[in-house]
């Protein structure tokens, strides 16, 4: 049978094959697990995992200790270009606090707050401020570094106006309060303590610090649940006080409260509804602890129950209350007065 004649420019038709001889093998057995979202190269959560790398791995630079971080000429009164160290610090650890501001990291460092590092951010203006803070943390042994504005908005919080500077304060070193007691009564001092019940503004704290120095007392301690601790502002209220006057973190104050009363302290209570009047008090030649409520509520239920007595405060009838740290500073007042007698 002659073959049927094709079109011009007809393709032949290949001849059928029985199977494909391999080549397909692969694509059947198909690519294996679908790689996480992170291990995929142009996935966000990729980019994203790589920005928390290079975050982690990039930290403020610091100068080296003595060091300062002087102006360049690039432009008058800019930080850009200073002496830079090699090392590197991370962001401040969450027990740590970072004070920021121009006015707030001065004053912190003329009440010799301790700090074991002061940031400014590169290229900011140099004002009178900022170099006398340069200064004293030259003197003291700070490490100064300069930081980005990024790394300066991270450490701070990105709600902060910190103006370019900041200084970061380590945390607190709180003493026992049994041990504290133990140290005042080696020393051959009659005991003179004040404990704080609710209070929570820093700079009440501080100014108590400062008045238990004043008046000759030995310590102040705090409970560890819903009371201020030692912060910078407590430190930059103290006035300094609060290098010598220690603090004692109380786990439960009502059981502090009773250790200390069975080692012989009378506990004072200070409320604005005691049952004794503060011109009547005869006992500030004992050994103490006086006790400050917050201003507003005053003491615990149990605080005042713990209590030898309740002392009040007399004060005008227009007036409603004292602040907490002013009431403490009557009290004090009241006690060295007695003693010195």
């Amino acid at each position: 049978m002659a073959k049927k004649p094709t079109r011009p420019g007809a393709r032949k038709k290949a001849a059928p094959k029985v199977g494909s001889g391999g080549n397909r093998r692969q694509g059947l057995e198909g690519r294996g697990p679908t790689p996480k979202a992170e291990d995929r190269k142009y996935h966000p959560a990729a980019k994203a995992k790589a920005a928390r790398e290079r975050k982690a791995a990039t930290g403020p630079k610091v100068a080296k200790k003595g060091e300062f971080l002087a102006p360049t000429n690039r432009t008058a009164g800019n930080a850009g270009g200073a002496q830079r160290s090699a090392k590197r610090v991370q962001k401040a650890a969450d027990s740590s606090e970072v004070l920021s501001g121009r006015n707030s990291v001065l004053e912190a460092l003329r009440a010799k707050v301790p700090a074991t590092g002061l940031f400014i951010a590169t290229r900011i203006e140099m004002d009178d401020r900022v170099k006398e803070a340069i200064t004293i943390a030259n003197a003291k042994g700070i490490p100064v570094g300069e930081v980005t504005r990024p790394e300066m908005d991270r450490m701070t919080g990105f709600d902060a106006v910190h103006q370019g500077i900041a200084l970061q304060v380590p945390p607190y070193n709180y003493q026992h309060p049994s041990e504290l007691l133990d140290k005042i009564l080696a020393r051959g001092q009659k005991p003179l303590l004040v404990a704080l019940d609710g209070i929570t503004d820093p700079r009440n704290l501080g100014a108590i610090i400062r008045s238990v120095a004043a008046f000759g007392g030995q310590g102040v301690i705090v409970p560890q649940r819903r009371s201020v601790g030692v912060t910078a502002s407590a430190w930059k209220t103290s006035a300094g006080a609060a290098s010598r006057i220690p603090v004692a973190l109380a786990a439960n104050l009502n059981a502090t409260i009773k250790e200390f009363q069975k080692r012989g302290l009378f506990v004072i209570g200070l409320d604005g509804g005691g049952d004794m009047s503060l011109t009547t008090f005869k006992l500030g030649n004992e050994p103490l602890l006086l006790v400050i409520g917050s201003e507003g509520k005053g003491l615990s239920r149990l605080v005042q129950e713990n209590c030898d007595a309740v002392v009040s405060i007399p004060i005008s009838k227009d007036t409603e209350s004292l602040n907490a740290g002013i009431a403490a500073s009557v009290v004090l007042y009241e006690v060295a007065k007695a003693r010195l007698r």
